[in-house]
Parts: C-alpha cells; structure tokens; sequence
C-alpha cells in the first residue's frame, strides 16, 4: 500500500486509482468474509481467538503498543506548538488591524451584527405580482452586502433559483474571495459541501434548488439535521404550479416528506413580505437546518397596512392572517401555505357574501407551530371550529396535525402537464372549490353555496 501511494504522488499527468481488495472481519477464524462480521458483534471468545490468530496480546481488552502510543503523542506536542504559533499571529494582526479581527471574531463566534436586520423590504402590492423566489432573490443581494460570511450558490440552477450575489464573485482557485458557489449538478454533493461549511463555523451556507430535486440531497439533509447545522436551503418550483414540466418536476411528496425530518423548520411563504420574514428565521436560527419553499409562479403581494401580522406571525409558524368579524366567532378556519394563502382569502371572500364567517390562518411552518405553546395554537385553531386546509401538496399529516373536524384540498396523486394556472384548477385549487368544500364541511349543500362561478380551463390537449 505504501509503495502504491508513493507512485500515485509521483504521477503528474493522470490522476491515479488505487484498487484496495480486503477481508470483512479480517482475521477472524470463523466470520471473516461473512455478513455476520458486519451485522453482529464479533464476541468475547471470537475476539479473543481473532487476537490469537494475529499475535496480539489478548490482555488488557484494548492493547495500544508503546511505539505507537509514542508516536500519537507527537502530535500533541506539535499541536501544541502551531496553536500557540497561531494565536501569536492572531494577536499581531489584532494589534495592527482591530477592526478585521473584531469582525472575523464575529463570524467564527456566530453572532450577527446589531443592524443587520434593520430597514428590510417591505413591499406594497404595488411590487407585485412576485414569485417568492424572486422575493428570495432579492433577500439574498440584501443579506449578501451586509453578511460578508454569507456563501453559497447553486446546484446548475442560479439563475432560476436566484440564489446567486451580484458583485460577490465566483468562489474558484483564481478567487478564493468569491462567494457564489457553483455545485454543479450534483444535489447530494452540494448538501454535502453545506454541511461541511457549517461544521467549521464562521459561515452562513445556503445551497439552492428545485424543490423535487430534494430527494437527491436526502441523506447529507438528514445527516444536518442530526448535527443541529445551521444550513439554509433554497427550494423553488415548489409545487403543480410550475406547469409544463409536468409530474417529473411536480413536487407533491415533498413537503411531507422534508417536514417529517426531525429539527428541520420547513418555511413556505406566502408571498415577498412573508419571506423577508421567513429569511429572518433563517438567519437567526443556529441550531438546525432551515428549507425555505419557494414559487415559480407570481403571486399577489400581501398589503402589510391590511395585514400587520405578517412580520411577527411568520417566526410562530401559523397566525391568524385575516378573521372574521370582530361581533363573533368564525365559523370555519381556512388554513393555507404558500400560494395557496391567496386561495383562502378569496374563498373567505366569497363565503363571507353568504353569511359564513372564516378566519384564514397562514401556516408557513408546520414545525415552528408544533412548538409553540398551547394556549397560542387553541387561541389560533380552537378545536370546536371545523377546518379547511388548502395545500398544494399531499394531505398526509393534516389530520394528525390539526384534529378531526378537517378536510383537505391537496394532492394525492402526481401531477400533469400543462401551463401552471390550468393545473392548479384542474386539482382543485380555486376560490371556488374552496368556498364549496367549506359550505360541504359545514353541512350545507352545494345549491345552498352561494359560491362565485369560474370559467374552468381545460386540461384537453394540454397533458
């Protein structure tokens, strides 16, 4: 193996590839090259003989020979030494360059600076129609210029992903200042190379996106979650409503399956103001992964003046966006995250010309929801008050989540092919529907509905 590695360095022309063949449980007389040396303890006698066989000494349990005992502890010493070398360096440069030694403190110390938070966007309708990627996008120039530990990019996918910092530069050995990533189109390796940035602190890593493309990034997901690691990820395309891609690029599983990972907060905003607060959570938030789940399509911006709740509402998960009026009791509760939020208000539109009362309740975290207290998720969701949930997603979960008296307007199947607002329709996710399905968990019959007509979109031809 040795001389194998000498001659690999010794190329400078072509990488080298060295074929290491091994024994599973080597040295063991009677599991070695067997599944039971990988699934099962080898035991006390089968150690003990194995030790034989190699002319170890079987006593004590855990033998370390002095030579090499000698050797490790070398590195203690020279540990030592470029430790002391370091902080040496280190405080020469604080003498003579205090501010960039402060900040760089900063930054391996994870704390953010006091303003980097003020003077945010607040958008106006008048912004809009926009994608929340694009409310994203925008974040991300904002957060770059003041977060110089900022880093991050894409997997092939920057330009529709908007993930990329005008003026940052490209991290690349020509520019080891830069800091727009380019993965390539390798998810599972970019999840990997985020998880890897955190582990050595001092940075904020963010890697984006299309949202069905999580799976691919599964497993180094998984791997943040367990270590608590402060990765931000970047998910766009959220749903059916992306359109002709069709049900390849269609995510409908994925919600479910990203919220169910423990210590991961999923955020799937509703339009440009909840992201700017759902980047608020991801940047605050030390412990744990953070997805944020964003649109292709343009969606209505939230007027803050109608809506003031949406600043603080976002961090607690869920909130009561719009209520009934303030003489009674909603009879029905819309609940709705991301796109799907504008369905519920124009459904609470329309039930409200027919005397139903319904309080909509945005829901851009199920998980930040889950943890708050009692008295705030009864006095959100009083469980005497029958639910509607809207989501572009599959139902599972819903029922567990929010009681019995609910029905769901989801996904339970793939999606299809077609421009985005004729899928939406084609599923169900229309005002009207909506309103129908209300008056159906209310007990009332369709004829009594006194819900707006459409004009429906065909799907003929289109899929």
């Amino acid at each position: 193996m040795a001389n194998a590695l000498t001659k690999a360095r010794e190329e400078t022309e072509r990488p080298s590839l060295i074929a290491v063949r091994t024994h599973i449980g080597f040295g063991s007389p009677h599991k070695q090259d067997t599944a039971a040396a990988h699934g099962e303890p080898l035991g006390v006698e089968e150690v003990r003989l194995t030790k034989e066989g190699m002319d170890w000494p079987v006593s004590p349990a855990f033998h370390i020979p002095e030579v090499a005992l000698e050797h490790f502890q070398l590195a203690v010493a020279r540990g030592s030494a470029a430790q002391e070398e370091w902080e040496s360096r280190f405080q020469a440069f604080t003498h003579e360059f205090p501010d960039l030694a402060g900040e760089f403190q900063r930054v391996i110390d994870r704390q953010l600076p006091n303003d980097w938070g003020a003077g945010l966007p607040a958008f106006a309708p008048a912004d809009g129609p926009m994608a929340t990627r694009v409310a994203s996008g925008k974040m991300i120039e904002i957060l770059g210029s003041r977060l110089p530990e900022m880093l991050g990019g894409s997997a092939d996918l920057g330009p529709s992903t908007h993930t990329n910092i005008d003026g940052a530069g490209n991290f690349e050995p020509e520019n080891w200042a830069g800091r727009n990533m380019h993965f390539g189109i390798r998810e599972n390796a970019m999840g990997a190379i985020l998880n890897g940035m955190a582990l050595h602190s001092g940075l904020i890593p963010y890697g984006g996106t299309f949202f069905v493309f999580s799976d691919y990034m599964r497993p180094p997901m998984r791997l943040a979650a367990m270590n608590a690691l402060p990765v931000i990820y970047i998910f766009t395309h959220d749903s059916i409503g992306m359109g002709e891609d069709g049900p390849t690029h269609q995510p409908v599983e994925q919600l479910i399956g990203l919220r169910s990972i423990p210590g991961m907060v999923v955020l799937r905003p509703a339009d440009a103001n909840e992201t700017v607060a759902a980047w608020r959570v991801a940047i605050v938030r030390k412990q744990g992964p953070v997805a944020l789940v964003l649109t292709r399509q343009s969606l209505p911006v939230l007027d803050l003046n109608l809506y003031p709740a949406i600043s603080a509402g976002v961090p607690l998960g869920g909130y009561i966006l719009a209520d009934s009026p303030a003489s009674g009791r909603p009879d029905i509760i819309l609940i709705a995250t991301g796109s799907e939020v504008h369905l519920a208000l124009e459904g609470r539109e329309q039930l409200a010309a027919g005397g139903v009362y319904a309080r909509v309740v945005s829901m851009p975290s199920t998980n930040l929801f889950a943890a708050q207290s009692d008295v705030y998720r009864e006095r959100t969701l009083p469980a005497d008050i029958p639910i509607l949930v809207i989501e572009a997603g599959s139902p599972m979960g819903w029922q567990s989540f929010v009681g019995p008296r609910v029905v769901v307007i989801g996904i339970d199947t793939f999606g299809s092919s077609a421009p985005g607002p004729v899928v939406m329709e084609h599923y169900g996710f229309t005002a009207e529907n909506v309103c129908r399905q209300a008056h159906r968990l209310l007990d009332k019959s369709k004829e009594e509905a006194p819900c707006a007509s459409e004009s429906p979109q065909t799907m003929e031809g289109l899929i």
